[in-house]
């Protein structure tokens, strides 16, 4: 037994390498009494993130309490590898630091099953999320492990991350290769394998005093446990990728990016990520910016809004506006930007992480974000353009099976009408199979029955469009400014759209003006509906609408994949977008899983109907948007 003491918190702590089958056996022993007395610290070491690429490889798998921690050389096979195996089958309870990413490696590459650890797991990051959800940039600790420990545990704790990354160095290795190459037996390696157990053991105590005293609610911790056990089973099912089609569109993506920057050298602009040569060039050209067009530092903007603008395209969708000449420049750089990007993000990223089988397996974080609203990585399928057909047309439904969409309908508007009890707008949802076919063709519109209580019967499409932008202005915490520049609309015309919003639902207003009184008196902190924790930044209270909103519509839908699951539609689920779930469901079953589906996603939100209808398209995701097959 090779075995590295360490010191925690100024206590001695030890960390043992099982070196042969005598050291295993004094493994078992400690994990039967470590087991006994509560739950044990479980972590694993691996070549990377892409779980289900084909070279991937599980290196060690590591247990722990608060002051001994075992590291087993997975790697080595035989006696080792059974050994984690019979640990991880028989431990009642274990504690896990971001446990989705260990279930899924120990799924993929030890025989353990998520259905099987999921429900033993304490997992701390999701712990840490519900004491404060914000990241070190925003004020916050963030939810990473080192950080975490340094605060509650001790200030050291993540020396041994920057020791681990010298070494790397020192080997040749950078910190993407590190992982893979480090020797299994290197001692640096095997203690911070050892630490990451003994800090979480130790993390999960302190994180229970703060949930404690801050009276975060049992359940929604149970609550957040049980979302992300479905959004890692949904991981592991993943995608069937198109092959042959994805790297067709991967090779075009990389000539339409260098054709596009050879049109942007034609204006003197020989780097598309270059904002001097930018402005220099857009300003050349006879652009002008809006006053608030400005960095902090007063610099002109070449961000993305700017470039839209410019180009006189969408800002969502891309689409041309028709509102002005758009700028040849401004448009090159755009199409340069996206092309790369998606070849980067999309395509290359499926290529390279594809599994055996010939599926990508997204990562789904299911608690994300200041408002826990959940996030997809690797590839960030959340971010594609709302009406993008050729990246979606690269990911299939299972043979034999078409992709279904249920998504909810104006989630955002009617949790606002739900947590403001604003009345008219509660009116129109409660009774939107009432109103006629013919002002409503297309299935009740609250932005348009909004438009029609301020304009009377005779409101335009173009009505509707601006009180859109002001209910959308409302949810995400969006001035009248900032909507007229995303949507090409007159400043003036929006100022006014906003002040008559207010004068037919003013219990926004007061709303918000309530919830701000109360966060400055409980140290900027809102409590949701569903008791999640919403820290405020003190110069932006007024974002409280934005988050509290976001935040329900969140657990609306993480209370949808609950009954999915539970009415045994999770192995048909494939990821959850924004406000939306998208399914891989039997052709000849359609009509069968449309009532099932939408039975789940389907309910009542203080008295405001929550509502979901089911689309089927063909086998492709991009089906949906337009793709032909």
């Amino acid at each position: 037994m090779i075995t590295y003491p360490y010191a925690i918190a100024g206590e001695p702590v030890k960390v043992h390498i099982p070196q042969d089958h005598a050291d295993l056996v004094e493994f078992r022993n400690w994990f039967i009494d470590a087991s006994e007395r509560g739950p044990v610290a479980l972590d694993t070491e691996t070549t990377g993130l892409d779980i289900y690429a084909p070279s991937y490889r599980l290196r060690t798998v590591q247990f722990g309490d608060s002051r001994v921690a075992y590291v087993i050389h997975y790697e080595r096979g035989g006696h080792f590898a059974e050994t984690a195996r019979w640990a991880l089958r028989s431990g009642r309870k274990f504690q896990i630091h971001n446990a989705p990413f260990d279930w899924a490696v120990l799924d993929r590459h030890a025989a353990t099953s998520i259905e099987s650890l999921a429900p033993r797991t304490i997992d701390t990051r999701l712990k840490a999320g519900l004491v404060d959800p914000r990241q070190p940039q925003d004020g916050g600790r963030g939810t990473a492990l080192k950080p975490l420990a340094a605060h509650y545990i001790d200030a050291a704790a993540p020396d041994t991350q920057g020791d681990l990354t010298a070494v790397f160095r020192s080997l040749g290795l950078t910190k993407s290769t590190g992982w893979a190459g480090i020797p299994l037996d290197h001692p640096t390696y095997n203690l911070y394998a050892g630490l990451d157990v003994l800090l979480t053991s130790r993390l999960d105590v302190a994180l229970d005093r703060e949930l404690d005293a801050l009276s975060v609610r049992p359940r929604l911790i149970a609550y957040e446990h049980e979302i992300a056990r479905i959004c890692a089973v949904m991981q592991r099912t993943g995608m069937v990728l198109d092959v042959d089609y994805t790297q067709t569109l991967h090779d075009s993506l990389i000539a339409e990016a260098a054709e596009q920057e050879s049109a942007a050298a034609a204006y003197g602009v020989t780097n598309v990520n270059a904002p001097a040569q930018l402005r220099e060039a857009l300003t050349a050209m006879g652009e002008e910016w809006a006053a608030d067009e400005r960095t902090p530092s007063g610099m002109l903007k070449v961000d993305k809004a700017v470039l839209h603008r410019f180009a006189d395209l969408d800002f969502a969708s891309g689409t041309p506006l028709g509102t002005r000449v758009a700028n040849p420049l401004a448009a090159a750089i755009l199409r340069s930007k996206r092309a790369g990007k998606w070849a980067s993000a999309y395509t290359g990223t499926f290529l390279s992480s594809a599994s055996a089988e010939g599926r990508v397996h997204p990562f789904i974080n299911s608690m994300q974000a200041r408002t826990g609203r959940m996030s997809i990585t690797r590839p960030a399928l959340q971010t594609l353009p709302s009406g993008d057909s050729m990246i979606r047309r690269a990911l299939l439904a299972d043979e034999g099976h078409v992709i279904a969409s249920c998504d909810f309908s104006a989630v955002e508007m009617r949790v606002l009408a739900a947590l403001a009890d604003v009345k008219e707008m509660k009116r129109g949802f409660q009774h939107a199979d009432s109103y006629p076919k013919d002002e409503y063709p297309n299935g009740f519109d609250i932005h348009m029955f909004t438009a029609r209580l301020v304009k009377g019967a005779g409101a335009t499409k173009a009505d509707r469009k601006m009180f859109k932008g002001a209910g959308f202005g409302k949810v995400y915490g969006g001035g009248y400014r900032g909507v007229a520049r995303q949507t090409g609309a007159d400043p003036e015309d929006m100022r006014r759209t906003f002040a008559e919003y207010d004068r037919v639902f003013p219990e926004i207003k007061r709303m918000s003006n309530r919830w701000q009184r109360e966060a400055y008196e409980t140290g900027m902190v809102h409590v949701s509906l569903t008791g999640r924790r919403l820290p405020l930044d003190r110069d932006r209270a007024y974002a409280v609408v934005n988050y509290a909103c976001q935040s329900v519509a969140r657990d609306v839908l993480g209370q949808s994949l609950i009954n999915l699951d539970a009415a045994g539609l999770t192995p048909n689920l494939r990821l959850p977008i924004h406000d939306e779930g998208l399914f891989s469901v039997p052709k000849a079953e359609q009509r069968e899983y449309k009532v099932a589906i939408e039975e789940c996603m389907n309910f009542d939100l203080l008295g405001v109907p929550i509502t979901a209808e089911c689309e089927f398209g063909g086998r492709s995701w991009g089906s949906l948007y337009g793709a032909d097959y």
